[in-house]
């Protein structure tokens, strides 16, 4: 059954979603999650709860369900995401191929680039996630 989801009101409800999303997989749903959240609250929802799994299925929902339709959103996503508690560690972890399926978001942000952010913003993003 399709996960419902509301805005979470603190980091608390929001991981109480995120666990939710990440056991049932859904990309879709925690593309609804990413959609409905100011990206500047992401580290403080966040905690310090991030970890690798939560970090691949932002960039995987981001991929498949938010950079087609709004590509300012997943750049302000991406540049707060790397403001969290965590976000070096996780990073540090990520093996080559999940690397490049950060690398393939960044593509697809190049390539679908609006006046949000520029390319210069984006290569200066692109280097705090070490790629």
């Amino acid at each position: 059954e399709k996960l419902l989801i509301s805005e979470p009101s603190n980091a608390y409800d929001f991981g109480q979603i995120i666990n939710a999303v990440n056991t049932s997989k859904d990309k879709a749903a925690c593309a609804d999650l990413l959609t409905i959240t100011d990206p500047k609250k992401l580290p403080v929802l966040l905690s310090n709860k991030l970890e690798g799994e939560i970090f691949l299925i932002f960039i995987r929902s981001l991929e498949y369900y938010v950079v087609g339709k709004d590509p300012g959103l997943v750049y302000q996503h991406l540049f707060y995401l790397s403001k969290a508690e965590r976000f070096k560690v996780v990073l540090a972890l990520l093996s080559k191929n999940e690397k490049d399926q950060v690398r393939q978001l960044f593509d697809l942000l190049s390539e679908n680039q609006n006046n949000q952010y520029s390319l210069k913003d984006l290569e200066s993003l692109k280097k705090v996630y070490e790629l």
